[in-house]
């Protein structure tokens, strides 16, 4: 069935610290399950997703802090931080009385999952849907790790670059235009793709606009993701872990020519270091999506059927 927006249930809003939070409540009953989207991305992404999860589960997907329609909270260096976006989804579950949700995440949306379930002992379990990072130098096989360190450094600076800049009319048409290319190739209803990348803009539509975050809140959440050493994280966790990595390479980016090599060999490393995290730690179960990085949008089914499985067996 295309998709249709009006059939989506309608954003609620939290107010913590501040910030008023956007939460879309998919409704279901069971075990409570909080979906939190990629950088850059919003709770739109798990459209196709939620209402598949909703037999067996409540289900929330949350606009995180200065994404889609939430704030971005106060200016300074505390704008966007992950103990602050950790504080947020603990806000959201209390407001909804469901303080034992399970974090669900894709890209920067896992590893907030991951890092909940460690702050928060007593979440019942976590699933990272291809929320990885690049990584230390050293988890590129076949490559040298001075080389991959100058190539990451070349992927920040131009990630800093585009973080909140200002786009001219004609240049949001632009981004439009390519994520509706991208949607074609990909297979994914265009309908439902531009819907998504719209709720992530942010300013007058008959002016300059941009995507959120904002600079600021961009730039701290870049140097967070960075920062973060999830193979550190991983083995201090005590509850079940769900990490899935999606196996087909996404679409090349322009201006970068290295960049598909780069990430063959991240593909390789990644494969490599979570089949010996899950070998030595019987609570991280790992497995793998045939789909791209874009895996909400483009398989919403096989998304579904993997979060189902775990948590149908580590679940009450």
């Amino acid at each position: 069935m295309p998709f249709s927006p009006s059939a989506t249930p309608a954003d609620r809003y939290v107010h913590h610290d501040g910030v008023d939070l956007a939460v879309r409540d998919h409704g279901g009953d069971g075990p409570p399950l909080l979906l939190l989207h990629g950088a850059g991305r919003t709770l739109a992404d798990w459209t196709l997703v939620a209402p598949l999860l909703t037999a067996r589960h409540r289900v929330l997907a949350l606009d995180l802090r200065a994404h889609g329609h939430s704030a971005s909270g106060h200016s300074g260096s505390d704008r966007w931080s992950i103990p602050a976006v950790l504080d947020d989804v603990e806000a959201v579950l209390d407001a909804f009385g469901l303080p034992h949700a399970v974090p669900v995440g894709h890209s920067l949306g896992g590893m907030i999952a991951a890092c909940y379930a460690l702050d928060r002992p007593a979440t019942p379990a976590a699933v990272n849907l291809d929320g990885h990072g690049y990584g230390e130098p050293g988890r590129y096989p076949g490559l040298d790790p001075e080389y991959v360190a100058q190539r990451l450094a070349e992927i920040r600076r131009f990630a800093a670059q585009a973080a909140g800049r200002e786009l001219a009319p004609e240049e949001c048409e632009a981004v439009l235009a390519h994520q509706a290319t991208t949607a074609a190739s990909l297979g994914i209803d265009p309908v439902l793709m531009d819907t998504a990348t719209r709720r992530g803009l942010a300013g007058d539509a008959d002016g300059p606009r941009h995507l959120r975050p904002e600079r600021e809140s961009a730039l701290a959440m870049l140097a967070e993701m960075d920062a973060l050493d999830l193979f550190a994280l991983y083995p201090r966790l005590r509850c079940p872990l769900f990490i899935c990595r999606a196996t087909r390479p996404n679409p090349s980016t322009p201006g970068l020519p290295w960049f598909d090599e780069l990430m063959a060999a991240h593909a390789t490393g990644l494969d490599r270091d979570l089949t010996e995290l899950a070998l030595a730690h019987p609570h991280i179960t790992v497995d793998t999506i045939d789909a791209t990085h874009a895996l909400l949008l483009e398989a919403p089914g096989a998304v579904a059927d993997h979060i189902l499985t775990f948590t149908t067996h580590h679940l009450p």
